[in-house]
């Protein structure tokens, strides 16, 4: 089970730090990712992390303001958010893939796994 935490509510320009951990029973990880869905919208991609080459993917709305990083040992991963704009208003969920093979890491299929979202508001 992930359990998704940090989330609040924050003016125009603040931060915020998402953090994700599995605490149910254990399952191989391959990438882990951050979406989110505000309401009327899609859910949509907004980071990811592959543990097995550390490499690191980005919505163009996050890129430059978010960071994702975590540890896949214990299989965590945290979202810290600069610079937030009410834009950026969701709930967000983390998620996870238990494999890279012919998945695409953009789009929610991708994933295995979801944990319940927290709720991100960005005052103006």
């Amino acid at each position: 089970q992930l359990q998704a935490s940090g989330g609040g509510l924050v003016q125009a320009g603040g931060s915020l730090r998402l953090s994700c951990a599995n605490s149910g029973r254990a399952f191989r990880t391959y990438r882990m990712g951050w979406f989110r869905q505000a309401p009327g919208k899609e859910r949509e991609f907004v980071a990811a992390v592959t543990w097995q080459d550390g490499n690191t993917h980005y919505a163009d709305s996050a890129q430059g303001r978010f960071n994702i990083f975590g540890d896949s040992a214990r299989n965590t991963v945290n979202l810290q958010m600069n610079d937030l704009k009410p834009g950026d208003t969701a709930v967000y969920y983390c998620a996870v893939a238990t494999s890279g093979l012919r998945r695409n890491l953009y789009s929610g299929t991708g994933y295995d796994y979801w944990g319940r979202g927290t709720q991100v508001t960005v005052s103006s």
